[in-house]
This record gives C-alpha cells, sequence and structure tokens, in this order.
C-alpha cells in the first residue's frame, strides 16, 4: 500500500521523482477529426491557450499537406510561445523541408512499419524502410534541428524488427522515439510488456502515442509511462481520427494525482482549454466526460450529497478536487436529492425555509424530476418562491385535490377542479377559450356566492428553456375592499402551475381577512 494523501492508500507505486513530458497534438489530430475544421486564428489561439496550459510540445501540423497548413504552423511558431513548436513530415525531403520552412524546432518524422501497412501502403521492404528513416533522421539533424521518430503502427510491427528499426535511427541521431499505437488495438498489460522491452534496448527517451478504438488511450499511455516512457502525446478533449486519442487532462490528472509524477501542466486552466476546443471543433462533450465533464464534481444521490457536503474526499477522490482542473462542485438537484442537499442549495442563495416549506420544496423538487425535467437552480429558486408564498396548511381555505382538463381542435376546452373547503369537499366544471381559461373559471366557481376575487394581474414564464421548461405563473388578486395580494407557483404543467397559483392567492386573501 502507497499514500499520496493523509488518509488515502493506493496500490499504485507512486512516481514522485519522474517527470513527464506532456506533447499535445491536440492542432494535428483535430484536422484528422470528421467534420473538424478549425481557422488559422482559431489554432492560433488554441495554440496560446496550451502554452498557457504548460503543454511541453505542441505539434501544431503537417505542413506539407497545403500552403495553409503551412503557414498556420508557421505562425504558431513566430508566435513567441514558451513551448516547443513541432512539425510532421513522412521520412521525405519535401516534406521535411516544410517543417523547416514553418520555422518549427522540432520534427516528428514517421514512417509504416508494420507488414500491413508497410506493404499495402508504401510497397517498401524492411530494408528499404530502415534506410529512410536513417536518411530522415540524418537530414533533420544535418540541419541542426531535434527530431522525433515514429514507428507507424509500431504496436502491430514485428518486435525483433521494430528494436532494429528504433536501435538505426538511435544510431543516426535521434532526439526521440515514439511508440504509436496507431489503430488503438494495445491493452495496457501489453503496452507495459512493449515499452519495457523497448526501454531495455534504446537509451534516448520513449514517446507514446495512443488511440482510443477500445477505450483503452489514457490505460495504456499510464502503461507506457509505468514501464519506461518519458513522454505522452495527447490531445484535448481526447480528440482524433475514428475515437480520437489519450485524453489530456484524464492522462495528466491520472499521472500527477494518482502517481504522483511531476508534469509542467497548470491543470487549474483544463477545464478553460476544454471549452475553448469544445466550443471551435463543435464537438460536445457528454456531461459524465471525467475531469472536465459536467458532471464530473456533481452529485444528487441524498447520502452523496451529504457527504460531500461535510467532507468532500467521502464521495469524491480527494486527490482531485474540483479547484486543482478550473471546475467547481456542484449538487445537482434530482428525484435521489435529500433536504440537505436542497437546504444548503437555498441557503447558499440566502434563502431561508422552516421544516415544513423545506419538505414540501423537497417534494415538488422530486415530483418535477420524476417526470423526467433536469432540475436546474432557476427552477429550484422558482419552487422556493412559489412555496414560501403560500398560506400555511392550518391557514388555507382551499385544499386542491384534483384538476382534470379536456381540450382539442375539436373540443371545447373544459375543466374539472376538486378541492376541500373547510372539510367540504367541492367539485366546479367550467368550459373557457383555452385549458388554462377554463381551469381558472372552475377555480373560481369553487367558492360559489364566495367568490369575490378579481384578478388584477397574470403571468406566465419559462424558467430555462426547453420543451419541458418549468411554467412560473404569477398571479395578482384584489378582493372587493381592494386589498391586493400576489403569489406564485412554479410547475411544467401549465395548467397546474395557473390553478395553483390561483389557489395560493386566493388562499393568501382569505387569511389577511381572517385576521382583519
Amino acid at each position: 500500500m502507497y499514500t499520496l494523501k493523509e488518509g488515502i492508500d493506493f496500490y499504485i507505486e507512486p512516481m514522485q521523482s519522474k517527470k513527464v513530458t506532456v506533447f499535445d497534438t491536440t492542432l494535428r489530430d483535430g484536422e484528422q477529426t470528421p467534420g473538424v475544421s478549425l481557422t488559422s486564428t482559431q489554432k492560433l489561439e488554441i495554440a496560446h491557450q496550451l502554452d498557457k496550459l504548460g503543454v511541453d510540445i505542441i505539434e501544431a501540423g503537417f505542413p506539407i499537406s497545403s500552403e495553409g497548413d503551412k503557414e498556420s504552423v508557421k505562425s504558431i511558431s513566430n508566435a513567441g510561445l514558451d513551448t516547443t513548436v513541432c512539425g510532421l513530415a513522412r521520412v521525405l525531403k519535401k516534406d521535411i523541408d516544410a517543417c523547416f520552412e514553418s520555422d518549427v524546432g522540432l520534427v516528428h518524422t514517421f514512417v509504416p512499419t508494420s507488414d500491413v501497412q508497410r506493404i499495402y501502403t508504401i510497397k517498401k521492404s524492411r530494408e528499404e524502410v530502415i534506410q529512410l528513416a536513417v536518411e530522415a533522421v540524418q537530414y533533420i539533424k544535418d540541419h541542426g534541428l531535434k527530431c522525433m521518430f515514429s514507428a507507424m503502427d509500431a504496436t502491430r510491427t514485428d518486435p525483433e524488427y521494430l528494436i532494429e528499426v528504433f536501435k538505426a535511427v538511435q544510431e543516426a541521431g535521434c532526439d526521440i522515439i515514439n511508440v504509436p499505437d496507431t489503430v488503438g488495438v494495445m491493452v495496457p498489460s501489453a503496452t507495459y510488456r512493449q515499452i519495457k522491452g523497448i526501454a531495455a534496448e534504446i537509451t534516448i527517451p520513449i514517446d507514446v502515442h495512443c488511440h482510443n478504438d477500445f477505450g483503452l488511450a489514457v490505460a495504456n499511455s499510464l502503461m507506457a509511462v509505468e514501464a519506461g516512457a518519458s513522454q505522452v502525446q495527447v490531445t484535448i478533449n481526447g480528440i482524433g481520427e475514428r475515437a480520437g486519442n489519450a485524453d489530456l487532462s484524464q492522462t495528466v490528472m491520472s499521472l500527477t494525482s494518482i502517481y504522483g509524477a511531476k508534469t509542467n501542466i497548470r491543470t487549474e486552466y483544463l477545464v478553460e482549454t476544454s471549452k475553448m476546443v469544445e466550443n471551435y471543433t463543435g464537438i460536445r462533450l457528454p456531461p459524465n466526460t471525467p475531469v472536465v465533464g459536467q458532471n464530473a464534481f456533481s452529485h444528487e444521490s441524498g447520502i452523496h450529497s451529504q457527504g460531500v457536503l461535510e467532507k468532500s474526499d467521502t464521495f469524491e477522490p480527494g486527490i482531485m478536487t474540483p479547484e486543482m482542473v478550473g471546475h467547481r462542485r456542484r449538487i445537482v438537484l434530482g428525484k435521489h436529492t435529500g433536504k440537505h442537499a436542497v437546504k444548503q442549495s437555498l441557503e447558499s442563495a440566502g434563502i431561508k425555509t422552516n421544516d415544513n416549506q423545506l419538505d414540501e420544496i423537497v417534494i415538488r423538487i422530486k415530483e418535477i424530476a420524476n417526470k423526467g425535467k433536469q432540475i436546474t437552480d432557476a427552477d429550484l429558486y422558482a419552487v422556493a418562491s412559489a412555496v414560501l408564498g403560500k398560506a400555511s396548511s392550518e391557514e388555507e381555505l382551499i385544499k386542491l385535490k384534483e384538476v382534470s382538463v379536456m381540450t382539442g381542435n375539436i373540443l371545447t376546452p373544459t375543466a374539472v377542479v376538486k378541492a376541500d373547503i373547510e372539510g367540504k369537499e367541492i367539485i366546479a366544471a367550467r368550459t373557457g377559450v383555452g385549458p388554462v381559461d377554463a381551469a381558472l373559471h372552475a377555480v373560481r366557481d369553487i367558492l360559489g356566492e364566495s367568490n369575490h376575487f378579481r384578478l388584477q394581474d397574470f403571468r406566465i414564464d419559462a424558467i430555462t428553456g426547453g420543451a419541458d421548461a418549468l411554467a412560473d405563473v404569477y398571479i395578482g388578486l384584489e378582493n372587493e375592499k381592494g386589498r391586493i395580494v400576489t403569489a406564485r407557483s412554479a410547475n411544467p404543467d401549465i395548467v397546474m402551475a395557473s390553478v395553483e397559483a390561483l389557489v395560493n392567492a386566493m388562499n393568501l386573501l382569505y387569511k389577511k381577512e381572517n385576521k382583519s
């Protein structure tokens, strides 16, 4: 057992002495993501954000692919960033020259090494591949630049041949070798064995580039670091071709929080960076995305939220807090919500309730959530305002029991209201120009001759957006003496919200008349 934080133990051997270089390929791999096309301005802004985040190396693009890409890479190279800017190149002089012309500080050159890619994509022998790789590395080094070499599809390459390639480029002066899991077929245990084997034969730094076809890119990257890799290639939000690449935030936070390894990443900017890339690419993150997702530090369940409010470590990792990644903790209200969470949410907005009012607010929140509505803060405040504006149950003249309406394009809107008035059940039915109008007429009729109220104001607002928005109904009611009360109700059903608001107003007038 190893302890990284007081009171929290792990079975993972820590790596406090290890420094991991973060190599970001968002700008290059983002362009390979289906449906994503970034402008040069957007690329430059993302590059500045990655520099602010503390990324060590940015692969800015593939300069030979187009004049536009070359100019974009060049503008990033000359933007005065602290990070190293890298350009991608095949083992061809024209590709490498395009990188030179883009003013990059590192050239990343690659060639397929697996039999399936070597035979069917470049149609070269094993010997020819080694020769191309060595010549490319030598050409880059002869021009005074740092070089990283990738054996494309390394995880499907014959292990002995792969080592032969890596030894050849190392002897040629290569600075870093990259082991890409190009089609994402590795599992963590196999990654560990492969990187361990390479590290035993190679003395220069090892970098890994893991694809996420089976959802294992982050896990494989971590295993590679455990086995001896000192550099990881990652992207913001895990974007990239097919299922994407290893996610930067997940990889970095696992390395720093679980393993205790060191990186130069300023983790407090992770959420900020994620949102920028999300906005520019148009690829929306699921709310349950680890680290940066909307729900990453959100809690709904009564036991969970109560525990987190007492001590966050109860239902959060403890070694990773929302503040560490630029997030905030949220207590989400829903059908599992307990009183403790509702009370805390209300008090944070300065809303005080007694026990009975709190109970009713919790009941209403759960009823709304059970209908499939996601509860927002605005919904909560609307419900609380409606409940706090009600007369107490002991002072209610009208206790609403049932409301039903019929309406349609060939039906006259009709409403039936059942209520308890001073212990007596009363039923009233009325028509109207619409279901709300019919229901309000029926509510007024249940008082019979005692109905001397005049509707002075009636307003409906939708709380938040969407078809499932709460209807927040505000009513002003005046009696024959000119006394005016206002009341409101919030409900996903606009008819119920209107009826409840009118009943609330009637009860408040009745209460004031009794007191006077």
